[in-house]
């Protein structure tokens, strides 16, 4: 393909403490936990995918607009240079267009340090540096209500799956569904990525092209050939007190309904990712990992490369997780096509940033919604369905994981 050479310059600046101040009201790029991450401001370059290739062919073109750039990055760490933010549709059957963005300007903090990165087409006009902060607009509420799959409608589809599982049609799906408003006009969308970055610090909170979530689950993220993620799958509610939140906290770990759901989203990534691998390993059991309102099970996944292959790769191999899909994946995408009334978008499709030595960090795009040019806003949550299932309870976990979500719009 034929892409625009790009310049890109890379300087250290003094410490910002509030990236998200620096971004854009109305088209925010941010990657971001613990208060460390990248704030991307303007556009230089946008690439959009549709399709079964969407990301393969993101990783081939990355490669051209890479070997076409001129760089000049004197700190050479991770989030410097040459770097494009990215969120791909969970389908490919999806209207939704899978992307990747080059900011004019990108701002990095981490471990106490901080740059800004300049990026303009080569022989243009250098971009301005803005450094400026800027307060957030006034507060807004939203109450975001049932969409095209009403709560009744969603324990059908439950019992739909259930029934698909009972007769050995597949093992595991996950089923979603969706809710829906619409903001005043003017909302400053950062408000609500403020909210979510506050109240869970050790998510990885996002904005790409509209998608603004926190999630806490790692897809990929590689580094100088070694490989990480972590899997969810398997949650419970935090309880009310100490000790009730123990309790539930040793019923998620005993629980053979939420072990089985597990097991199978962490052989889904054992598989993908052996094929790049020379080794990998994982953590011998789940541990309980807490967030403010859930307790997950959890397992560490840790590699090293063998093939060569970039994160846009490892996203294409990953994805779509048994995590965020089911088992078989075919049968599970089939299933979910069938009982879901909506396009999911970009929910649960890889949500991220890559560099141009092909490292990058990926999450899982979940406690997200995707916001439109003209306020209508869209959330999702889902869940993993076995066996054991029961309707009413993976009804009651949507709730808690739409939490993060309706409490940071409304």
């Amino acid at each position: 393909m034929n892409v625009q050479a790009l310049t890109v310059e890379t300087t250290p600046i003094s410490d910002i403490s509030q990236l998200i101040l620096l971004l854009d009201r109305h088209e925010p790029l941010l990657w971001m936990r613990r208060g460390q991450g990248l704030a991307g401001i303007g556009t230089a370059l946008r690439l959009e995918f549709s399709g079964a290739t969407r990301m393969t062919d993101a990783a081939v073109a990355w490669r051209d607009v890479v070997a076409a750039a001129t760089v000049t990055d004197p700190l050479a760490r991770t989030g410097t240079g040459l770097l494009a933010f990215g969120a791909f549709a969970f389908d490919a059957s999806s209207a939704e267009k899978s992307v990747l963005i080059v900011p004019s300007v990108i701002v990095g903090r981490e471990d106490g340090q901080c740059w800004v990165t300049r990026i303009w087409a080569t022989g243009e006009t250098p971009p301005e540096i803005p450094l400026e902060l800027h307060p957030l607009g006034p507060e807004y509420r939203l109450s975001l209500l049932p969409g095209a799959l009403t709560p009744a409608g969603y324990r059908e589809a439950v019992s739909e799956g259930i029934r698909r599982i009972a007769a050995h049609d597949l093992s595991k799906v996950v089923v979603a569904r969706d809710l829906v408003g619409r903001l005043p006009a003017e909302s400053d969308v950062r408000r609500s990525i403020s909210e979510l970055a506050l109240g869970y610090p050790d998510c990885w909170t996002y904005a790409v092209d509209g998608l603004v979530g926190s999630s806490p689950e790692t897809l990929i993220r590689a580094d100088h050939g070694e490989v990480n993620a972590r899997v969810l799958a398997g949650t419970m509610s935090r309880g009310t007190d100490a000790a009730a939140d123990t309790a539930a906290a040793l019923a998620l770990a005993t629980s053979p309904k939420d072990g089985d759901e597990h097991e199978f989203a962490v052989q889904s990534v054992l598989a993908s990712l052996r094929p790049h691998t020379s080794h990998i390993t994982t953590s011998e059991i789940p541990f309980t990992l807490k967030l403010p309102n859930l307790w997950h099970l959890a397992t560490d996944v840790e590699g090293t490369l063998s093939d060569g292959s970039n994160s846009l790769d490892l996203i294409a191999a990953l994805h779509p997780t048994a995590a965020v899909a089911g088992t078989p994946t075919d049968k599970a995408l089939a299933l979910i096509r069938e009982v879901e009334p909506f396009d999911r978008g970009r929910y649960a499709g890889p949500v991220g940033w890559v560099g141009a030595d092909g490292d990058g960090e990926w999450a899982i795009a979940l406690r997200c919604a995707q916001v439109s040019p003209t306020g209508d806003v869209t959330a999702y949550a889902g869940c993993g369905i076995v066996l054991d299932s029961d309707p009413e309870r993976e009804l009651a976990e949507t709730r808690m994981k739409f939490r993060p979500i309706v409490e940071a719009f409304g």
